[in-house]
């Protein structure tokens, strides 16, 4: 009768569902969530249309499942590592040039800060050991600076400031207790060390964010419990006040949790969506250059994680789906044919391939669209595209398509190969996220890696994730490691086709070299 409610607030939606104590899946809802577009690189969300939504979400997992309230132990949430900032009374704070105190989130994708990432880089800091030697314009610490540089009376009327996960825990239960997960990973938290880099902070003028408890002083672990869910959030959700509430995580952590079974350190955990991050777990600490981390307890407790990723992945797919001439004419035969789009372009592909063998044999794509987040570490970076024909064709649609597909794929080799020359030992690839029900995207990335793909019995890892935060926080089970056990499962696994290894080597030193050539191209322009 024990269930437990996992919450995931993604890119562009918010996430429930409810989960029994082996991890079968009861019932799960889906909303949307806002975006705000003040400004190129500006990316905002209102944590107020968050919350809405996530409540909404909440009440109809609930409905669907049949699982009556009392019988939910805990909750878990997870996020993105968006910024939110709150006044002394816990409203809004803009963060939007716009002004208006609805946009107080900076999104993750937000890229305003890109000038403080470089600076925070310059000051040689001991943390950029700990992230791959870089800050990444993604992480809190640059979009800190830049507010209090361009927001000022937004900086001096925030009272706290809290990744997304974090606030999600506050709202529910009324405790500041903070992450492990998004501290080390998002603020340059020392976990290893328990402690912060104070020098970090002063030499960029951010000493400030320690008084008065702006960031939050108390850090918890994972599984650990942060409070219980109080009268005035469980009204809201429908529920009864007193659920244990779970210690937050990041989202892609939380489906390392949810896909992780056996063997942690030879298997990357590798989590789509929007973008997509590639966790891998080592007893001892292993430096990736251009890949975040080592961090010490941030997905399993116990273990240092590596985490590598690609900004656009699943958004880059749908740009080149979407900004196709033909898109309007492939998405209305979709629906004519009560198919998606990703599937009638697979079925396209593979007429193509019987007409031509290796459609993008001398079609190449560098998906940096968004720059680079591992192992080049480079936001500036941009996406190539090499062997385009004026062709206004289904086909050619197709071709971009598969094309957008082996470059992420590309991508993913590329950082394992950077892992493992490092020190880590990864085999195999648990996957999932969108991209696990695109059967292409899969082939792609198990011929591309050489890796085994395997995928879990549960599609909806990441809730599922938050769901294993819940039952060790509830004292279901005892550790997140006995919840894992009892929680996660494989379902299937596909092989790579060892006959198309030639072909993607060489498409693959394409790929290397089209980013040499990016170099050079702008080495030329700048001289």
């Amino acid at each position: 009768m024990e269930s437990f409610l996992g919450i995931d607030v993604g890119s562009g939606s918010v996430r429930a569902a409810i989960f029994d104590a082996s991890g079968n899946r009861l019932g799960i809802s889906v909303r949307e969530i806002k975006q705000h577009r003040p400004k190129e690189d500006f990316v905002e969300q209102s944590s107020n249309d968050i919350w809405s939504n996530l409540c909404s979400a909440v009440k109809e997992a609930v409905a669907k499942s049949g699982v009556i309230p009392a019988h939910i132990k805990g909750i878990g949430f997870d996020a993105t590592c968006s910024l939110v900032a709150l006044d002394k009374n816990n409203k809004s704070v803009t963060v939007s040039p716009t002004g208006d105190n609805e946009w107080n989130v900076i999104m993750w994708m937000d890229h305003r800060a890109t000038k403080e990432a470089l600076e925070i880089d310059a000051t040689g800091s001991e943390v950029l050991k700990y992230v791959g030697g870089k800050v990444s314009v993604e992480m809190e610490l640059p979009k800190l600076l830049w507010l209090k540089r361009n927001m000022t009376e937004s900086y001096k009327k925030t009272a706290k400031y809290f990744d997304l996960a974090d606030f999600l825990v506050y709202k529910a239960c009324g405790n500041d207790v903070r992450s492990v997960c998004t501290k080390v990973c998002k603020w340059s938290y020392l976990a290893h060390e328990k402690r912060w880099s104070i020098p970090l902070f002063e030499n960029v003028g951010l000493q400030d964010l320690f008084e008065n408890d702006k960031i939050g002083n108390k850090i918890a672990d994972l599984g650990e419990k942060a409070g219980v869910l109080t009268k005035e959030a469980a009204s809201e959700m429908g529920l009864f006040p007193g659920i244990a509430i779970a210690v937050g995580m990041i989202d892609a952590h939380a489906g390392g949790l949810g896909v992780l079974t056996d063997k942690p350190e030879e298997t990357l955990a590798l989590i789509g969506g929007t973008s997509s991050c590639h966790m891998a777990v080592s007893k001892e600490p292993i430096f990736v250059p251009g890949v975040w981390g080592p961090y010490w307890g941030a997905m399993l407790p116990g273990y240092w994680l590596s985490e590598g990723g690609q900004s656009a992945t699943g958004a880059l797919i749908d740009h080149v789906i979407r900004n196709s001439e033909v898109f309007a004419s492939l998405k209305a035969e979709a629906e004519e044919k009560k198919i998606s789009i990703y599937e009638l372009l697979n079925k396209n592909v593979e007429k193509l391939r019987l007409e031509e063998g290796e459609p993008t044999k001398n079609f190449h794509l560098l998906d940096y669209f968004h720059g680079n987040r591992s192992p080049r570490a480079d936001a500036s970076l941009r996406g190539t595209v090499v062997g385009q024909s004026l062709n206004r064709t289904a086909d050619e649609a197709a071709r971009l398509y598969l094309a957008a597909i082996q470059s992420v794929a590309y991508g993913t080799r590329h950082i394992i190969e950077e892992m493992n020359r490092a020190g880590h030992k990864i085999k195999r690839i648990h996957m999932c996220g969108g991209g696990t029900k695109n059967t292409l995207f899969l082939k792609e990335h198990a011929d591309i890696t050489g890796c085994e793909i395997v995928l879990s019995k549960e599609s909806e890892a990441v809730l599922l994730g938050s769901a294993i935060l819940a039952a060790s926080a509830s004292g279901v089970y005892d550790s997140i490691f006995s919840a894992m056990k009892s929680m996660n499962g494989t379902l299937n696994s596909i092989l790579p086709d060892k006959s198309r290894k030639t072909f993607h080597d060489k498409k693959y030193s394409v790929y290397l070299e089209m980013y040499k050539d990016q170099m050079k191209y702008k080495e030329i322009m700048e001289e």
